[in-house]
């Protein structure tokens, strides 16, 4: 921490700072809502919906509802929102991510703000990272919904269509990312207005977003279909890639070296650039290639699926690695997740990768799939009209999601109220000192009471 920041505080305090008045506010409607009935309370979103309607503004109505929903989770759940919760939930509205530590309850947070923009009709959405996690936060969190006269939804896997529909018209929907993003793609495949699941896409409240848009950012979401290509050319290429070998470079082929006219000293039929995951046939290898299938230039424009399926070949033997990158079972190829090591059945590799590696192994091929519809989840999430994201520890890593229109000033940092400061030093605390001492004296006491008898035999 440098002097400004010890004189002025961190860019999040300041941030926090500004919007304590709005908290103060909040908290001072605690005692008028405690005195009305749960009919009361409940009456209280059919009037803000008439407020809105009347042209208040969502901000205008943000203390109310929130000491709303701070009251309805008090009587439904036993649980009130501490001022730090408060806070979060002010930032999520916002359109900003609100880091808090784990044990803080971010759980709880989403509710304030999920509550207040529901109030449009327009939807809003939870998005979690599992089917678990939503079912459990919906049946969970969305009691207090309920009691406020809100419908919540959730998606599970084994949904169909009509089910989803019905879900997603819920004024609150929690689901995970996956179905949420396949689903848009599925809209986006359909003939008929009718056919569509989802509507517009207003809300969302993203949490632990750093699992969300940066472990699972680089892969895709692709819905595909079988082609009507043949799969022998996979299994002719793989004979030949065992053939070729593998060579060396004398330097790297840049701008540079091309303008200085140095020479590249190629040896072997094809180099491997493990860095970029990158294969290229040399000279001997592209002539040993024209003199394998019979033809007279591999450049060829008629020539290109050969190229194209020789790379795969020579990817799949010396880039694509058995029980690291995939495993195989039951005749099948099966991808590992390069970032939980769990395998993801179902999920193939595109552009013909996925066919060069059963030709690898020997097991069937299939046929290759082409894409009909892909989006990444960065992509995806931005076209919310609003879209929030609740972290554990989004500051240290906001600098990976380069392709989010996202800086690290809309992040702020969330200070822990003391109760959760008590749990983390709890490591140290009396009752373990205790415990330590009296492990340490029955130690001892041990030790004298059988080394004399060690001595005397």
């Amino acid at each position: 921490m440098n002097v400004f920041s010890k004189v002025f505080g961190t860019r999040s305090q300041r941030e926090v700072k500004r919007i304590m008045p709005l908290v103060e506010k909040t908290e001072s409607y605690q005692s008028q809502m405690q005195q009305l009935t749960d009919e009361q309370l409940r009456d209280k979103t059919r009037e803000y919906k008439k407020r809105l309607a009347e042209g208040a503004t969502l901000d205008d109505l943000l203390p109310e509802a929130f000491a709303t929903v701070r009251e309805a989770a008090k009587r439904v759940l036993g649980m009130e929102h501490y001022r730090v919760q408060i806070i979060g939930g002010i930032i999520l509205h916002q359109g900003r991510i609100a880091e808090m530590k784990t044990g803080e309850g971010k759980t709880l947070v989403s509710t304030l703000p999920a509550y207040l923009n529901a109030l449009e009709g327009k939807g809003v959405h939870i998005v979690t990272v599992n089917d678990y996690l939503a079912k459990r936060d919906a049946e969970w969190m969305g009691k207090v919904h309920e009691f406020l006269g809100l419908k919540v939804g959730v998606i599970l896997n084994s949904m169909k269509n009509d089910e989803r529909r019905e879900q997603y018209a819920c004024d609150i929907t929690y689901v995970t990312n996956n179905e949420d993003g396949f689903d848009y793609l599925r809209d986006n495949m359909v003939i008929y207005k009718e056919q569509l699941v989802q509507r517009e896409l207003h809300y969302a409240i993203i949490d632990e977003v750093d699992s969300v848009l940066i472990d699972e950012a680089r892969t895709p979401l692709i819905i595909s279909g079988q082609s009507g290509k043949s799969t022998k050319l996979y299994e002719v290429c793989d004979i030949l890639a065992r053939q070729l070998q593998r060579g060396e470079a004398s330097g790297e082929m840049t701008k540079m070296t091309a303008i200085m006219g140095e020479e590249i000293i190629e040896t072997g039929d094809f180099i491997v650039n493990e860095k970029d995951k990158v294969v290229n046939l040399t000279e001997e290898g592209v002539k040993k290639v024209e003199k394998f299938f019979h033809i007279e230039n591999l450049a060829d424009p008629e020539n290109l699926e050969i190229q194209h399926n020789i790379i795969l070949a020579l990817r799949a033997h010396n880039l694509m690695h058995k029980d690291q990158d995939y495993v195989v079972k039951d005749d099948e190829i099966l991808i590992v997740d390069e970032f939980t090591g769990r395998i993801m059945p179902g999920r193939r590799y595109s552009d013909g990768l996925h066919q060069a590696i059963e030709a690898k192994e020997h097991v069937k091929v299939k046929r290759e799939s082409k894409t009909l519809a892909t989006i990444t989840f960065q992509n995806f999430f931005n076209k919310y009209d609003k879209e929030v994201r609740l972290s554990s520890n989004m500051l240290s890593c906001v600098s990976d999601i380069y392709s989010l229109s996202l800086s690290s000033e809309q992040a702020v940092k969330v200070h822990v109220r003391q109760s959760a400061i008590r749990r983390e030093k709890s490591i140290l605390s009396p009752h373990l000192l205790i415990n330590c001492f009296m492990s340490f004296i029955i130690s001892l006491f041990i030790i004298l009471e059988y080394v004399p008898t060690y001595r005397y035999l």
